[in-house]
């Protein structure tokens, strides 16, 4: 059984068990955390009724929430006027643990 909940602006396909890393949530370390189920899948049944998965949530624990992303390095560049200009970015996560999806 897994399903596809949205997270922050994202899709995810998640499963009990799974840990995802998501944009930062307003949570700490331990607290539960619910995302709405998109689509749900459990063996040849799929469920995509807007009214059946109102019903249905996937619940998670924030594992962590202090996760940095990999740095993007911005770079502009302007030419025959000695305009340039570097820079860095790194977006914050929070790793979460799917425990339930009900």
């Amino acid at each position: 059984m897994y399903a596809i909940v949205k997270a922050g602006g994202h899709q995810e396909k998640v499963e009990v068990g799974d840990k995802i890393t998501v944009n930062r949530l307003d949570a700490a370390n331990g607290d539960t955390v619910e995302f709405p189920v998109i689509l749900l899948v459990d063996g040849d049944k799929v469920t995509l009724n807007s009214k059946d998965l109102a019903k249905v949530s996937a619940k998670g624990e924030v594992v962590a929430d202090d996760v940095k992303g990999p740095k993007i390095r911005i770079q502009k560049f302007k030419n025959k006027t000695g305009v340039a200009r570097r820079k860095g970015h790194r977006q914050k996560l929070t790793t979460v643990k799917i425990t339930s999806i009900a």
